[in-house]
Formats: structure tokens, sequence, C-alpha cells
């Protein structure tokens, strides 16, 4: 999902917006010949994800420097655990050091929230999903991060999947028309989504032939009655009022995914160190 060539670029962008035109304080301290080694350790339990990101970051900055990972992305790593080793020149170490925290550090917290959120889910078949309520130019870290962490993904983009929301709605006039002029207008390879707030839209939805249908901060009992009413003519998702404490209740309704933006919005960092 995250190809080479794109974790490269940004990687750079990132060193370009860390280093500036050079790192004053590594650069006047540390000389050509001195070497750095270390670890890099968890100081708590979670999902690991973003190895391959890490290790572009300091690919960037020199060939010298050598990461040997413990742990690949996806693994549970447990406060203490040493997730990898390096050595190289001091210079491109202290200089790629807190970028490539920043992106395991957050890749890894994705992960791991997403994995609280499809463990809470427990036997049932539902799938916690993103959003796009994600930080600008990093979705597709994020994205991918929320892969690892078990969950699975929604649209990408806009130029995905046709998502009629309330206010399309009432551009269009009403869910009928909406689908309509999208069917006649959209490729064959796209799927209609339609948001609905009530059993009325469900019920409209269903009639239209919508491929996904959307309940939008239902009650556990009105999504019940929905998931009858649709009776797997559309994918159902959930949304709305989605936490660790409701996502098992949500999941128990029936419905197909639960889209939630915590996963990625609410998710705080892994901490994970570099100790030298």
């Amino acid at each position: 999902m995250l190809s080479k060539f794109y974790i490269k670029e940004h990687v750079k962008m990132a060193l370009k917006e860390d280093i500036g035109f050079g790192d004053i304080t590594t650069e006047n301290l540390a000389e050509d010949t001195d070497i750095l080694s270390g670890k890099l350790n968890t100081r708590t339990d979670g999902i690991l994800c973003g190895t391959e990101v890490f290790k572009t970051v300091f690919e960037t900055l020199s060939n010298d420097v050598k990461i040997k990972f413990y742990f690949k992305d996806g693994d549970k790593i447990h406060k203490g655990d040493t997730v990898a080793e390096f050595s190289g020149p001091a210079k491109d170490i202290l200089m790629g050091e807190r970028v490539a925290l920043n992106y395991i550090q957050r890749m890894s917290g994705i992960a791991t929230e997403t994995r609280k959120y499809q463990d809470a889910i427990g036997d049932y078949s539902a799938k916690i999903v993103d959003t796009r309520k994600t930080t600008p130019n990093f979705r597709a870290f994020e994205k991918y991060s929320v892969k690892i962490g078990g969950g699975a993904l929604h649209r990408f983009n806009l130029s995905d999947c046709a998502m009629i929301k309330d206010n399309h709605i009432r551009l269009a006039g009403s869910i009928t028309k909406a689908v309509e002029k999208l069917r006649k207008n959209l490729s064959h390879a796209h799927k209609i989504e339609v948001e609905c707030d009530t059993l009325d839209q469900v019920k409209e939805a269903v009639k239209c032939k919508a491929d996904i249908i959307m309940l939008d901060n239902m009650n556990i009992e009105d999504m019940k009655k929905a998931v009858a009413i649709i009776d797997h003519q559309a994918i159902i998702e959930a949304s709305g009022n989605v936490n660790l404490d409701t996502v098992n209740s949500i999941a128990s309704t029936g419905v197909d995914i639960i889209s939630s933006s915590a996963i990625v919005a609410k998710a705080p960092t892994l901490d994970l160190g570099f100790d030298m």
C-alpha cells in the first residue's frame, strides 16, 4: 500500500522541513569520524508500524547507517522491548532521529488504537474502518497504519466512491434524485453510498438500490430495524458515537462496517525512544 517511491518523496519533504538549511547543533559538534550506536526501545505496549519509513529516513541521509529490526509491522511489542538496533555516523543519526521517531510513533499509535477497536468488536463480523478525518498530506501513512492495526479502509479520497450526505440530499432534492443523477453520470466502477439519519431514508436508499447505506448516529434499536429493512441488499455502515465502550453493541446489530475517526484523530503516539 505504501510504495517505496512515495515513502522516499514524503521523507525528503519531512527532512527538508526539519533540517532547514542545516542542523547547526550537530554539524558544529560532531566530527565526520564520530560514530553512534544504540537501540530503539519501546516504553509501552502496542502494535509496531512504520519500520520501512523509519529506515528510509536514515537511508535518505546516509548509506552508512545500519538498522536491524527485531519486529515487523503488525507485531505486538511490550514495554521494555528492544525494537531495533542501529549504528552509523553521528551526524546522520542525530539529524534523522526526530523525523524517524515522528513517523514510527505516530503510525504505531494509530495501529495500536485500531487494534483496540477491532478487539473490542469481539466475535462479531463487523470491521472497524477509518474516515477522511486525517492529517493533510499524511493520509496514506495513517490508512496504512489502520490496516496494519487490523482495521479495514474506507474510501481513500473523494474520487473513490460517491457518498451522498445530508447536504448533497438538500442539493439534489431527495435521495432518489441524487442516486439517479449519480448513476447516470458515474462510471460503472464506482459505488454509491447514502448517509441515512432515519428509517424512512433507509427505505428510500434501499428502493434506489444504493450500494452502501450508512446509518448515521442511530441508536441501537433503530440500527437493528435498519439492518432488517436492508436485508443484505446493500453493505451496511454504522457511523457516529463510536468509541471503545459502544463499538461492541454497534457490531451486535449486524452491520458490516463501523467507521470512526477516533482510530486516527484521537490515537495517541506510541512511546518509543532512542537509547544511545
